[in-house]
């Protein structure tokens, strides 16, 4: 990469966190499985003046998701699991669902929720908050998990998944589109089809072979120290925030019983991307075969159509150009779109600002890393894209 161009992107990071849009982050960017550039700036710890490094841990939230679906491909070149099949099968409570009509009035569903509905948001699950009759049952569930957090009896990966195959549905299977709790399902579909916990699984099949030594669950006492600070905007700046969301601790101090498929995993910018990189080389990350390259190119192949590809635009205005599949957003046009990329771009960010992206045209793989409460893809990383992928 140019000198200007490496000048200019850690400018652009540095007057991030100067303006105060982030407290600190970190940009990491590769091609042809060789990193390209990488840029940090700023503070993993304001309060305390601790640096951003490369070394620090992220939560993740919601770009746990790709690896999840990582996980489901798994299982499935591994002739362990079905993803056309019901949930029914593995969770019985999926069977006899209703929908929640216009009038408030409980319909059977015209065919069960799949796998596959799953992974692609399609299943008529919510997250709380989403409101109406068929929300209601769904919150109720979520201010159950959030109270019992801290208990002597917190709720498990696959007590959730159970409780929500109880709630009603928003809509008919496979009719619409709503970005949901189906992660968080899918976790708990690994660990009853593997036999063992998900962290357990994510730990045999992926972490370890890719050698993502910090990516879990919770982080470790030895390793607290590297854990990033939280921050939300304040009428004077940039303040802590400590809340915990959608079951997940952000002290992360300890083993959680529910490890949520969803939004659970910290990691840090170099474990991410070995993952990221291990998909952009079809599967296979230096000496160790992870996914076949078929079952990569249905993972980052995905797709929707008509209702569910409206519905998506309307709830994602900011993915122009985007369509979504396997727990992904899948790039299908270039002038739509918000930043620099191609046809084929696949990835997804965080809530708290964390975002991956990988470009089998441009063979680039890139990987940012920031705590921002609500963040989702921030204007910073839009401008980091683009100065990167016009130089890659």
């Amino acid at each position: 990469m140019e000198t200007d161009k490496r000048k200019r992107m850690q400018e652009i990071l540095d007057g991030a966190v100067a303006d105060g849009e982030i407290a600190g982050g970190s940009f990491c960017m590769w091609k042809d499985g060789r990193e390209l550039c990488y840029f940090q700036s700023g503070y993993a710890d304001l309060g305390r003046k601790i640096p951003v490094e490369r070394d620090s841990i992220f939560r993740l939230y919601s770009m746990t998701k790709p690896v999840t679906a990582a996980a489901v491909m798994k299982l499935m070149e591994d002739g362990l699991l079905d993803i056309g099949a019901p949930v029914s099968s593995v969770f019985p409570s999926f069977s006899g669902q209703v929908v929640i009509g216009k009038d408030g009035e409980r319909i059977p569903v015209k065919r069960e929720v799949t796998v596959r509905d799953l992974l692609d948001m399609t299943a008529g699950l919510l997250y709380p908050g989403h409101g109406g009759t068929a929300g209601k049952e769904t919150d109720r569930l979520f201010l159950e998990l959030d109270r019992r957090l801290l208990s002597d009896h917190p709720m498990t990966t696959e007590e959730l998944a159970d409780g929500l195959g109880h709630c009603p549905l928003a809509f008919q299977p496979g009719s619409s589109w709503q970005y949901s709790s189906c992660a968080d399902v899918l976790g708990a579909v690994v660990e009853r089809v593997s036999g063992i916990s998900f962290s357990e699984y994510l730990q045999e099949f992926l972490f370890g072979p890719l050698g993502m030594a910090d990516t879990d669950f919770h982080v470790p006492e030895e390793k607290r120290g590297r854990l990033a600070v939280v921050y939300q905007d304040a009428g004077s700046g940039l303040e802590p925030y400590t809340g915990n969301h959608l079951g997940i601790l952000n002290a992360m101090d300890r083993k959680p019983a529910f490890e949520s498929g969803g939004a659970g995993l910290v990691s840090t910018v170099d474990d991410y991307m070995r993952f990221a990189g291990m998909l952009l080389q079809g599967g296979k990350y230096g000496t160790q075969r992870i996914l076949s390259e078929k079952t990569v190119r249905f993972l980052t192949g995905g797709g929707l159509s008509g209702n569910r590809q409206a519905e998506f635009e309307r709830q994602f205005s900011q993915l122009a150009g985007f369509t979504y599949g396997n727990l992904m957003r899948v790039r299908r046009g270039e002038g739509m779109a918000y930043h620099l990329g191609s046809v084929g771009e696949y990835g997804w960010d965080g809530w708290l600002g964390c975002y991956f992206a990988n470009d089998p045209q441009e063979r680039t793989s890139l990987v940012f890393m920031t705590q921002k409460k609500a963040a989702g893809t921030l204007g910073v990383l839009r401008k980091l894209k683009n100065v990167g992928m016009s130089s890659s």
